[in-house]
């Protein structure tokens, strides 16, 4: 019995050294850290394993850490992109239209997988991507190949296939003849809502997005669709899982039915007024401006930057952003990208500086507002203790210069290494 105690005890001091050494730490020195709300001089974050262990001055590390001296760089937390189509590639290159009719569904998923690469690489570790816009619930089935480490790519938050009324919804381009594919699903009057916000949920919706109003008017203009009564439907369905709901809306009448229902963020808001602005602050909802895909399509139709006047749609756009500024609205980053290219997701921030916000207020934006209004907070957006290791180090100081956050020197993602 004691021959078999002590070969039992010496078995044990055999595999303590290996336990041990499963734990990986990484002391990353850069010249300036951004915790999320405020920028910090020379200090200094150590990771172990997947999370955040420590930040500040001058960190204590063990032994068998790995220092990574990032000299001139400025160190942030994995930036959020608020308003993704990773199922979508720019429209100067496929019509929206087509995109939804002629290509197969494997073709967009291999699409997406390159999107989802690029859109991580270019420091976005996390992103809430707001409808398939025709692929049914791929979205799903991306995010779950991420997760398991089938291929690259950034966190998701998934509405997989949205909600809009009837007939208010394209593609229409083909005959009325005949049936085409819905870029999303269709649902009308209270059954009908609930079915559809509940079949997303059991599909794996983190999300559920529905189009407020659309341009569906009598001469083509944006005009609500659903009902007060069935917005809040769609609220208390999905609330009652846990899950907010986010509103595409562009018309004050539109965006005021989905404020008093209850959603969680107002995507685009082209039309709002100063009263829609003080009813989103008294309600507690966040706009989503989505600055870069107006800029892109303008320029899609004709618009040579730089050189011809803004278009009249961005100079409301301008106004419009200025007014929500002024409110004291919470503002999150969401560029509505696949409008535009894929990796190319900082030209929001940029636009936001150019509008009027200030570039402290746009990386607040794009980490820890995104973080609090998704309800992750208590995972990712900021740096501090116990959170996921989700860093980007890029050169420079982007408060200084915003564009600097294109210059991503590195990127870490739970703690593994993606580019460096």
């Amino acid at each position: 019995m004691l021959r078999i105690l002590t070969f039992a005890i010496l078995l044990l001091s055999c595999y303590t050294p290996t336990l041990l050494a499963q734990d990986s730490y990484t002391l990353l020195k850069p010249d300036r850290v951004f915790d999320g709300e405020k920028m910090q001089e020379n200090w200094q974050v150590l990771v172990k394993n997947d999370k955040i262990e420590a930040v500040g001055p001058q960190l204590q590390a063990p032994s068998n850490t790995r220092v990574r001296d990032l000299k001139g760089m400025t160190l942030l937390p994995g930036l959020i992109e608020g308003h993704s189509h990773l199922l979508l590639h720019p429209y100067n290159e496929t019509p929206w239209n087509d995109q939804v009719l002629r290509e197969s569904r494997a073709e967009r998923v291999a699409r997406a997988t390159v999107h989802a690469n690029k859109t991580l690489l270019a420091g976005f570790t996390t992103v809430r991507d707001l409808g398939s816009e025709g692929a049914g619930f791929d979205d799903v089935g991306l995010k779950q190949a991420i997760e398991k480490g089938a291929i690259p790519g950034p966190r998701m938050l998934v509405a997989t296939k949205a909600l809009v009324a009837t007939g208010s919804y394209g593609p229409k381009e083909l005959s009325y003849d005949i049936e085409t594919p819905i870029g999303a699903a269709e649902a009308d009057g209270l059954e009908g809502v609930t079915r559809e916000v509940r079949d997303q949920i059991g599909h794996g919706a983190d999300i559920i997005k529905v189009y407020a109003d659309y341009r569906w008017g009598l001469n083509g203009e944006a005009a609500p669709t659903f009902t007060l009564e069935e917005l809040k439907k769609i609220v208390e369905i999905a609330s009652s899982s846990g899950r907010p709901v986010v509103a595409h809306a562009a018309t004050p009448e539109g965006m005021r039915r989905a404020i008093l229902a209850g959603v969680a963020t107002i995507e685009h808001a082209d039309g709002a007024t100063p009263e829609i602005y003080r009813l989103m602050k008294k309600n507690n909802v966040a706009l989503y401006p989505t600055l870069a895909a107006g800029d892109a399509i303008s320029q899609y139709r004709g618009w040579n930057k730089g050189q011809d006047p803004e278009p009249t749609r961005i100079k409301e756009k301008r106004d419009s952003f200025a007014a929500a500024l002024k409110s004291g609205v919470t503002i999150g980053m969401g560029g509505d990208v696949g409008v535009f290219p894929h990796g190319d997701n900082a030209r929001e921030m940029e636009l936001m500086v150019d509008y009027g916000m200030k570039p402290l207020q746009v990386l607040q934006a794009a980490t820890s507002v995104n973080a609090d209004a998704f309800g992750i907070a208590g995972k990712v957006g900021r740096i501090k203790p116990g959170l996921l290791a989700d860093l980007v180090a890029v050169q420079g100081n982007p408060v200084e210069d915003i564009s600097k956050v294109r210059e991503v020197q590195l990127v870490m993602k739970g703690g593994e290494v993606y580019k460096d």
